[in-house]
C-alpha cells in the first residue's frame, strides 16, 4: 500500500508536530495522532496524574513521547473528585440532578473520595512550549485549561477538546462557552470528532445502558485556526495545520488550501503533488 501520509504526499518536508495531551489516560481508543507519532512525524508531551495510567503510558511509550503527572488547570490547588468510574473523575463536582437522566450515570458519577490536588498552568511549563495540536480529555476543566494557556494557544493550530452540551458537572462551561472563547482567539470549528448521545430514562435501547437516542450528551470538538485569516498564520504554522488536518482528520480540503497557500508565499509547487496523490480514493472522515 502506498504511503498516504502528508510527508509523503508532500515531498517529505513537512515539519514534525508537537502535540500537547492534557488527561492522556489510555482507556478509551487510540488517540487521532497515533499514526503521526508511529511514522516519527510527531512528538507528544502528555500529562495524566492519575498514576496507574500514568505507569501505563510509561510503559508504552516510544521514543518521542514524554510524559508528566501534574493535572493542569489555573495554577491552584483544587480538591479531585474521585468518581466509581476512573474516566468521570475530575475537579469538578459530579451533578447527580443530571446524571440522574441517564442510565448507568449516577453509579459511574458516585463520588469515593476527594482529594487535595495542585495544578499547573499551561504557560507555565517549559515542556509545552511550540504546541501545534492542544489535546484536552480532563472531565469539565478544559475552559480551565485554556484560560490559563494564553501563550501557548498562539503558536496551536489545532484544538480537540472534549465539550459537553448538558452539565455533567456542577458549574461546568459547556461546549458554548468553549466555543466562544475559541472563537475570540481566531479559532473555529472545524467538527465533533465523534458527537455522543445517550437515552434518557426511563427509556433504555436493547437494554444498553451506553446505547445513543436523540439527546446530544458531549463530543470530542476539533477547533482549527481560521481559514478565511491565512495571513494570521506563519509558514510553519501553515504545514503543521495542513499536516495535522491530513493525518488526523482527513480534512483533505482545508489541508489543500493550506498548502497552495504556503506556495503562493515560497514559490514552491507542493500543492500539486499533494493533489496529485489524492487522485486515488482515500478514506473519508468519520
Amino acid at each position: 500500500m502506498p504511503d498516504r501520509t502528508f510527508r509523503a504526499l508532500t515531498g517529505g518536508e513537512s515539519p514534525r508536530v508537537k502535540i500537547i495531551d492534557i488527561g492522556a489516560n489510555p482507556i478509551d481508543s487510540e488517540p487521532p495522532y497515533a499514526a503521526m507519532l508511529r511514522a516519527g512525524d510527531a512528538e507528544v508531551v502528555g500529562f495524566e496524574p492519575n498514576p496507574a495510567a500514568l505507569a501505563m503510558l510509561e510503559q508504552r511509550r516510544g521514543p518521542l513521547e514524554r510524559y508528566f503527572p501534574h493535572a493542569i488547570g489555573d495554577g491552584q490547588r483544587h480538591r479531585l473528585h474521585v468518581c466509581q468510574a476512573p474516566g468521570m473523575t475530575s475537579l469538578l463536582e459530579p451533578d447527580p440532578a443530571v446524571l440522574g437522566l441517564f442510565h448507568g450515570f449516577p453509579d459511574w458519577g458516585r463520588v469515593l473520595s476527594t482529594e487535595p490536588i495542585d495544578t499547573a498552568r499551561l504557560d507555565d511549563l517549559p515542556e509545552t512550549a511550540g504546541a501545534d495540536l492542544l489535546k484536552l480529555d480532563i472531565q469539565g476543566a478544559e475552559l480551565m485549561v485554556l484560560r490559563h494557556a494564553e501563550i501557548r494557544l498562539r503558536d496551536a493550530v489545532v484544538i480537540q477538546a472534549e465539550v459537553e452540551f448538558l452539565p455533567l458537572y456542577k458549574d461546568q462551561p459547556l461546549f458554548g462557552d468553549i466555543d466562544l472563547f475559541l472563537r475570540a482567539r481566531d479559532f473555529v470549528l472545524h467538527r465533533f470528532f465523534p458527537a455522543v448521545s445517550r437515552a434518557v430514562q426511563p427509556m433504555m435501547v436493547n437494554a444498553d445502558p451506553y446505547a445513543g437516542l436523540g439527546q446530544l450528551v458531549w463530543a470530542d470538538a476539533v477547533f482549527i485556526r481560521d481559514f478565511a485569516r491565512l495571513d494570521a498564520l506563519t509558514d510553519r504554522q501553515l504545514l503543521a495545520m495542513a499536516a495535522i488536518l491530513h493525518d488526523c482528520y482527513a480534512a483533505y480540503d482545508i489541508a489543500f488550501r493550506l498548502v497552495a497557500e504556503h506556495d503562493r508565499r515560497r514559490g514552491t509547487g507542493r500543492a500539486a503533488a499533494y493533489l496529485a496523490g489524492l487522485q486515488s480514493p482515500l478514506p473519508r472522515a468519520a
